[in-house]
């Protein structure tokens, strides 16, 4: 069974960094899409960014601040976020796309950043 297994997050204080990885397990499964989404309490879920053939967006909210790695060798997706703002507290996802459009969900880890 396939399964996203995200690490990293905790608390941070504005302006400081963390990071964040995502890992697959269970698979050897090739993702052609890996990126990241965040869902703030009380708000819809957004994209914060996604690498695919060889190119990265990022919502504008985040562009210059968090950059999005992979490692299609260890099936891995990180996120690297500078600069943290308190708007930036949300529970953070991964997600993965298959060659075929099949997604896979982690489950998700808690950022807060406190002002």
């Amino acid at each position: 069974q396939v399964q996203l297994v995200e690490s990293g997050g905790g608390l941070v204080q504005a302006g400081g960094s963390l990071s964040l990885s995502c890992a697959v397990s269970g698979s050897a499964i090739s993702f052609n899409a890996m990126g990241w989404y965040r869902q703030a309490p009380g708000k819809q879920r957004e994209l914060v960014g996604l690498t695919s053939g060889g190119v990265t967006n990022y919502a504008d909210s985040v562009k210059g601040r968090f950059t999005i790695s992979r490692d299609n060798a260890k099936s891995t997706v990180y996120l690297q976020m500078n600069s943290l703002k308190p708007d930036d507290t949300a529970v953070y996802y991964c997600k993965m796309s298959t060659w075929s459009g099949y997604e896979y969900w982690g489950q998700g880890t808690q950022v807060t950043v406190s002002s």
